[in-house]
């Protein structure tokens, strides 16, 4: 646990101790279920607002959960008319075919287990996601990617494989044709 910001402690104070009185804020979501076991749900940070519902890695979970999907990452898109619509990068399984039917499925499955609200406006089939070296997916690449933002991707020096970039950027295209947002 951190102790403070090198060179601005009120910084520190503001931001991990402030908002709940006594307790250090970590930005890790979690539940506790009726055992009292905790289950961390991911960071609070990826929230996506479409339609004014506040929802998190219920999606990813929920993606993740079904037997053709190996990973998923969710970013939040621009939307006319939501406000903020709901990217889904998507790698399949080995052997599990990527069809416009497979997309309808787990947008129903995110339906049935979330609510209408939840619908992806977009599945990107991603045969890798961008991963830094430790393994954890950088959503701030997926997210410049999927709203259009490519020329400002900056700082990729942690990225553990490059050539995943201009992959994902030819698979969001394509995701894109003749999609209104």
């Amino acid at each position: 646990m951190a102790r403070t910001v090198y060179g601005d402690h009120n910084r520190y104070l503001q931001v991990y101790t402030a908002s709940h009185k006594g307790l250090y804020f970590t930005g890790d979501g979690c539940r506790r279920d009726k055992d009292g076991y905790y289950f961390i749900s991911g960071r609070i940070d990826d929230v996506l607002c479409p339609s004014v519902h506040r929802i998190s890695t219920e999606l990813e979970s929920t993606l993740i959960g079904h037997n053709a999907v190996a990973e998923a990452a969710v970013v939040g898109i621009p939307h006319q008319i939501k406000g903020e619509g709901i990217c889904c990068y998507v790698t399949p399984m080995d052997g599990a075919e990527s069809t416009t039917e497979r997309e309808r499925e787990l947008a129903m499955e995110i339906r049935s287990k979330i609510g209408g609200f939840a619908t992806p406006d977009i599945f990107v089939v991603a045969l890798h996601l961008p991963k830094t070296r430790s393994g954890k997916i950088m959503r701030r690449v997926l997210r410049k990617i999927a709203q259009g933002e490519e020329d400002s991707l900056n700082d990729l020096s942690t990225l553990a494989e490059p050539a995943v970039v201009p992959e994902l950027i030819s698979a969001m295209r394509l995701a894109l044709i003749g999609k209104t947002l």
